[in-house]
């Protein structure tokens, strides 16, 4: 599991198996979000399988699965809400952590610079350029 970090607030990876959430609490995570649908690919684990892998840590877990429909505005809302009101720091997943990185850098448009929002996706090793008209002040 290759952890990158975007902030204080948010870390995201690719695809977790549920015997990597212990070691995401030790890190000091206090909430996941998987950002990956059900059966996208043969070799994931299901979602109820992490989840209740969660719950027995005590870390809160929320789905927004982002497909090939794309992103909507109430995910986007979801996410925000899940990073307004986590206890600590978020970690979010996919099968690459592209679309959860999509998914923060949208949740905070207009609450943030883009040009901060873009940097630290890039930091963190993704490129959300292509956003910028989307994420509001610059």
């Amino acid at each position: 599991m290759e952890l990158k970090r975007i902030n204080d607030r948010i870390t995201v990876a690719g695809q977790i198996q549920p015997e990597d959430v212990a070691a995401l609490k030790a890190a000091g995570f206090t909430t996941i979000i998987n950002n990956r649908p059900e059966g996208e690919s043969p070799d994931q684990p299901t979602g109820a399988d992490i989840e209740a892998a969660a719950r027995a840590e005590g870390i809160d877990y929320h789905a927004i699965p982002l497909g090939r429909e794309g992103v909507n505005p109430e995910m986007v809302e979801q996410t925000r809400q899940v990073l307004e009101t986590s206890q600590g720091p978020v970690f979010a997943f996919c099968r690459s952590g592209t679309r959860s990185t999509t998914l923060w850098a949208l949740s905070q448009a207009g609450e943030r610079d883009a040009d901060e929002i873009i940097s630290e996706a890039a930091q963190a090793g993704y490129d959300m350029r292509h956003l910028a008209a989307h994420l509001g002040r610059n």
